[in-house]
C-alpha cells in the first residue's frame, strides 16, 4: 500500500484524508496554520477571509454528504464553517494524521518517489503527494500608471469595515468579495464608489422562497436552454443592472460566475453606492478613469481575485499551460507521477462533495489493480472529456479551471468507477 502526503488541511485535504483513509491508505498531511479549515479559519495566517463572510451556495448543495451541517441556516459564516470543519475532523479521526504548524516549502521527486520538506524539519519521502492547499492565497494585484498618496490594498488583507470609517473608498472589481466589502463599506465609509469593466449578472440568494442553488437540481436542463430559462427569471426578480449604472455583459450566464449578492443593487438604488469605469491612472489621491472623469479617494481596495499558484512544486511537474496547470479532470498530470491536485476547480453547485469525489478518485486509482491503473493512464492519451457541459466559459485567468458541476461529477464519478472493477 502507498503512502502518500497531503499537502493543507482545508476542506480539500479533509476529503483527502477521508478518503484515502476509508481505503486503509497510509498518510501524513501537512498544515501551515494549527488548525484545519483553511481559508475558512480567519486565525490562519494564509486566510483571505473577512468578518462578514459567509458561503454564497446554500449549505446543503455545499456540505460533505456523508456529514450534514448541524446548523439550519441556509448561508453559513465563517465562523459555522470553522466548526463545521472541525467536527469533521474529529468524527472521521483525521486531526492526529495532520502535523500543524508546519509549513511546507518544497515538494521534489527523487528516485522512489517524492520528498516534502521544510525549513524546520527532515525531508520526509512519500510514494506520492497530493496537493490541497487551495487557489485563493496568492492574490491578483494589478498595477496602473502614475501613484496613489491613499492606501492601497488587495481584498485579501481585508477583515473589518471599520477600516473605512469616514474615508472615502473605492473598490475595483465586482466579484462576490467586492460586492461583499462594498456592502459593508456602506455603512461606514463617507463614500464608495465600484469600479468595474464588465458587465455581470446577479442572482439573489432565495428564490420563490428557497435557496436559489436548490432548484432545478434534478436531470440538468441544456446550456442553452438553463440560460434562457434563468435569464428571464433573474429579468423578473433583479431587473437589468444596466440600469444602476454595470455594464451590459458581454457573454451569457454561467460562462462567468455570477454575482450571490442583490443588497449591492439595493445600495446602488438608495444611492449608498455609486459605479464608476476602469481606472486609468493615479494621481496622488485622485483617480481618473477611462471616460475622463475622476474623484478623489483615501482607500483603494482591490477586490481582483487569485492567482494560481503551487509554490512548492516545479511547474514542469505540473504540466502548466498558459494560466493553469493541464491536469487530466483537473487532478492528475498526463505524466502520472504520483503527484494529485485537489481543489483545483471552481464551478456554480460544485460544493465539498465535489472536492470529495476528487479524492475518492485518487484513492481508488492508489487502490486499483495494475490493468485497471493502465487503463486509467491510457484514457489520457485519448480526448479528455469535455467538461464545460457546453457553456462557452470566458478566457480569463480565474476562469482558467472552470468546470461544469454536472459535467464534471458526470466524468469523475465513471473514472472512479472504472477503476473500482475487478
Amino acid at each position: 500500500m502507498p503512502r502518500i502526503a497531503i499537502i493543507g488541511a482545508g476542506p480539500s485535504g479533509l476529503a483527502a484524508a477521508r478518503a484515502l483513509g476509508k481505503r486503509g491508505i497510509e498518510y501524513v498531511g501537512y498544515e501551515a496554520s494549527g488548525d484545519v479549515g483553511g481559508l475558512w479559519d480567519i486565525d490562519n495566517p494564509r486566510s483571505t477571509m473577512y468578518a462578514s463572510a459567509h458561503l454564497i451556495s446554500s449549505r446543503t448543495t455545499t456540505q460533505f454528504a456523508e456529514f450534514p451541517m448541524r446548523t439550519t441556516v441556509d448561508y453559513p459564516g465563517h465562523r459555522e464553517l470553522k466548526r463545521y470543519f472541525g467536527e469533521y475532523a474529529d468524527h472521521f479521526d483525521l486531526r492526529r494524521h495532520f502535523r500543524f504548524n508546519t509549513k511546507v516549502a518544497s515538494v521534489t521527486r527523487d528516485a522512489t518517489g517524492w520528498a516534502v520538506d521544510g525549513e524546520h524539519y527532515d525531508a520526509e519521502h512519500y510514494d506520492g503527494v497530493i496537493l490541497a492547499n487551495g487557489t485563493l492565497a496568492e492574490p491578483t494585484i494589478p498595477t496602473f500608471p502614475g501613484e496613489f498618496a491613499g492606501e492601497l490594498l488587495h481584498s485579501s488583507a481585508y477583515t473589518d469595515p471599520r477600516m473605512f470609517d469616514g474615508k472615502r473608498v473605492l473598490i475595483v472589481g465586482a466579484g462576490n468579495s467586492g460586492c461583499d466589502i462594498a456592502v459593508d463599506a456602506v455603512h461606514h465609509a463617507a463614500s464608495v464608489d465600484l469600479a468595474v469593466r464588465r458587465g455581470y449578472y446577479f442572482v439573489p440568494r432565495y428564490l420563490f422562497g428557497k435557496p436559489s442553488d436548490t432548484l432545478n437540481q434534478g436531470r440538468p436542463l441544456p446550456a442553452r436552454l438553463k440560460q434562457a430559462l434563468d435569464s428571464r427569471v433573474l429579468r423578473a426578480f433583479t431587473g437589468d443592472p444596466v440600469r444602476f449604472g454595470f455594464p451590459k455583459p458581454d457573454y451569457r450566464i454561467y460562462e462567468s460566475h455570477p454575482i450571490v449578492n442583490t443588497l449591492v443593487l439595493g445600495h446602488l438604488g438608495q444611492g449608498d453606492l455609486r459605479v464608476v469605469p476602469g481606472i486609468e491612472r493615479f494621481d496622488g489621491h485622485t483617480v481618473r478613469f477611462t471616460d475622463g472623469t475622476a474623484a478623489d479617494y483615501d482607500i483603494v481596495l482591490l477586490a481582483t481575485g487569485y492567482t494560481l499558484d503551487y509554490p512548492m512544486v516545479d511547474r514542469a511537474e505540473l504540466n502548466w499551460t498558459g494560466m493553469a496547470p493541464s491536469l487530466f479532470l483537473n487532478v492528475v498530470p498526463p505524466s502520472f507521477s504520483g503527484l494529485f491536485v485537489l481543489g483545483m476547480i471552481e464551478a456554480s453547485g460544485i460544493g465539498w462533495e465535489g472536492r470529495y469525489e476528487q479524492a475518492e478518485l485518487v484513492a481508488a486509482y492508489l487502490t486499483a489493480t495494475p490493468e485497471r491503473q493502465a487503463e486509467f493512464r491510457a484514457r489520457v492519451s485519448k480526448p479528455w472529456p469535455d467538461l464545460t457541459g457546453g457553456y462557452h466559459y470566458l478566457a480569463l485567468e480565474r476562469m482558467s479551471y472552470y468546470v461544469n458541476k454536472d459535467a464534471y461529477r458526470r466524468a469523475v464519478k465513471k473514472a472512479t468507477t472504472r477503476l473500482e472493477k475487478p
